[in-house]
């Protein structure tokens, strides 16, 4: 088996691992878009169980949760230990014009997909002009 060995980026794993003193959640990255009369947030979550990935509505804040544990190997000889455990987590504001009730949520390959639709209320809609008749009436002195 042909190994590349990189000082540098070995040397630049072992310093952020050393230096980085998060111990809260990690961020996720995710994409927004507005899809007709709905939006569409798509969330990397790779080698998440999906049982641990919660996802909730509170008022208007929308909260991503998800957990990932990492298998521990005793007596193996690391090679390359990159990926990391832990808690991810996001937070959104919905702000109004949402359907809260109807938000769905689906899981698959890694991603996690949230549907948020907009409420009837805030959706566009044509406002039908009345043409009134002026009438006038006859002032008798």
């Amino acid at each position: 088996m042909a190994m590349n060995f990189d000082p540098f980026r070995e040397l630049d794993r072992v310093a952020s691992a050393l230096l980085d003193t998060r111990q809260g959640p990690q961020l996720m990255p995710m994409d927004l878009y507005r899809d007709g009369d709905h939006y569409v947030l798509s969330a990397d979550l790779p080698g998440i169980d999906p049982g641990s990935v919660d996802v909730d509505v509170d008022g208007q804040l929308l909260t991503i949760r998800a957990e990932r544990t990492m298998r521990n190997v005793d007596g193996v000889k690391w090679l390359a230990h990159e990926r990391r455990g832990g808690s991810f987590l996001r937070q959104l504001s919905l702000g109004q014009g949402i359907d809260t009730e109807h938000i769905a949520a689906t899981y698959e390959n890694g991603v996690l997909t949230v549907t948020i639709p907009v409420s009837e209320r805030a959706k566009p809609r044509k406002i039908e002009v009345n043409a009134g008749a002026t009438q006038q009436q006859a002032v008798e002195a």
